[in-house]
């Protein structure tokens, strides 16, 4: 059975040769697994939230360098993932899953057996070199070989990685780390075997889905986006240092240099689209069902990766919680978006995206609007556990919906561009919610006479809480505002495809 066998023919204009029970199964080995991988790369990039106090301990490094350990992360995906765009056209799937998960347990290794802090980061970067390569790789593989009519239920298990993954990576740090007495290499340790598993399996198992073309590589739009992402996430990641103990370099620098570097990567890849050559392709945006999707996208990650990184400090440092118990108080809702991310594809295939988004968007406001006026010193256990799955409802209404209608709006020869985009946008947001909360929480604590949450009181931490989550409900109410402009694209002609179940 040759590769070109297997591709749908919606988007190589090639028969199918094979018989379509064979073509299927193929397909639905190759999203699987792919799904089963992200999912395990995805897990690994919020761990790191609840263990850097214990890293900080152990290693004898400041609050400041700890924090180094998850922005050296969140850069290294703004760097690599606009690169997967053309990754994607000049190697097969095979090629990218296994450089993934080569990438990724290196990295693991390098940082279960770091001597220094040092050597800690370069195992970071090295394992979000391989997170970068899978997301892209798997919402390409979806759109290249699911049928239209499909694409809502097999987007509902694509939202599991995509929302529940970062969601319960404090969850279960906080129960590694437990488990392990506060030893904070166990994290590395049990990834990594799982790691190395899928990669055997994938070297066995994936098949080649994709249409190789041979693109050249601009190295121009290469050093502008990286310099220009890179600059712009650590501009973003600067700002919470910067409202709790002051940088050495005021963020509003790197933010600048990035956003003109930005702006030039851009205007070269307007020049480069004129003869169908370039590095990300920014013609995805001249779709409007794409360019709602990617900003409602971001707002939703902005509140996501918000809601991580504020509720694990509030739970421990003003209600006096365990690592365990916070874990298992912020598992209901991830688990919840997860159970509903199936229900929620097959709902989009049958009514489109507007009924969803539009009460999703709704609740995941309610949902900020509870935390902003209902953590306080005293706050009982179940009104968190409410305010939590509240979030996860409503992003189990948003994100499949958000995804399918987006990428299933842009033709064929953009689909790996579009996934990339998606994927670096999300990074970003991620980057910015983490930075936006972190700062708003220090200028709420610093107005109640403190800013390091190590010494801070109860009530100087609600403070800043309450500052952050009230203006995460402001900007949840732009969601809603968007919602009603979502709209499902139109039907494209069916391949082989794929049978999900």
């Amino acid at each position: 059975m040759t590769d070109n066998a297997i591709r749908n023919p919606e988007t190589s204009g090639l028969e199918v040769t094979v018989d379509d029970d064979a073509l299927r199964r193929r397909n639905r080995t190759a999203l699987v697994l792919l799904l089963a991988a992200t999912f395990t790369v995805f897990l690994n990039e919020t761990t790191m939230s609840v263990a850097i106090p214990t890293i900080i301990d152990d290693l004898h490094i400041t609050a400041a360098a700890g924090q180094w350990l998850t922005t050296a992360f969140a850069l290294t995906l703004a760097v690599v993932i606009p690169v997967t765009g053309w990754l994607l056209q000049r190697l097969t799937t095979r090629q990218v899953f296994i450089a993934a998960l080569v990438l990724f347990s290196i990295g693991t290794l390098i940082a279960a057996t770091a001597p220094v802090f040092g050597v800690l980061v370069v195992g970071r970067v090295v394992q979000a070199s391989g997170t970068a390569l899978m997301m892209p790789l798997m919402m390409t593989t979806m759109l290249t070989i699911v049928p239209m009519s499909q694409r809502g239920r097999i987007m509902g298990r694509v939202s599991i990685v995509m929302s529940v993954a970062p969601a319960v990576g404090p969850a279960i740090s906080g129960v590694l780390l437990e488990a392990f007495h506060h030893q904070w290499r166990g994290l590395f340790w049990v990834m990594l075997p799982i790691a190395l598993i899928m990669l055997v399996i994938g070297v066995l198992r994936v098949p080649n889905v994709s249409e190789l073309k041979r693109v050249p590589l601009d190295v121009p739009s290469v050093i502008l986006s990286a310099i220009g992402f890179a600059g712009f996430v650590y501009g973003l990641s600067s700002l919470g240092e910067a409202a709790e103990s002051g940088t050495m370099v005021p963020p509003w620098v790197p933010l600048a240099i990035g956003i003109v570097f930005l702006a030039l990567f851009a205007l070269r890849q307007v020049q480069l689209q004129r003869r169908d050559a370039a590095f990300l392709d920014l013609r995805t945006f001249a779709s409007r069902p794409f360019t709602i999707s990617v900003i409602m996208l971001a707002i939703g990650m902005m509140a996501l990766f918000g809601m991580v990184i504020l509720l694990p400090i509030y739970l421990q440092n003003a209600l006096g919680l365990a690592t365990t118990t916070i874990g298992l108080i912020l598992l209901p809702g991830p688990l919840l978006s997860g159970i509903l991310g199936p229900l929620v594809g097959r709902l989009f295939d049958r009514v489109g995206p507007l009924p969803l988004v539009v009460p999703g968007s709704i609740v995941i406001s309610a949902s900020f609007w509870l935390f902003a006026f209902g953590l306080g010193v005293d706050t009982q256990i179940w009104v968190i556990i409410l305010a939590n799955v509240l979030l996860g409802l409503g992003l189990a209404f948003l994100f499949t919906p958000l995804f399918s209608s987006g990428l299933g709006s842009l033709p064929p020869h953009l689909y790996s561009h579009g996934s990339a985009l998606v994927s670096t946008l999300q990074q970003v947001a991620g980057a910015a919610g983490t930075a936006i909360f972190v700062a708003l929480l220090s200028i709420g604590m610093a107005a109640a006479g403190e800013t390091d949450v190590t010494v801070a009181s109860p009530s100087q931490i609600v403070a800043g809480v309450h500052q952050a989550f009230i203006v995460g409900a402001f900007i949840t109410v732009a969601l809603v505002v968007a919602s009603f402009f979502v709209r499902k694209p139109a039907a494209a002609p069916e391949g082989a495809g794929f049978a999900g179940h």
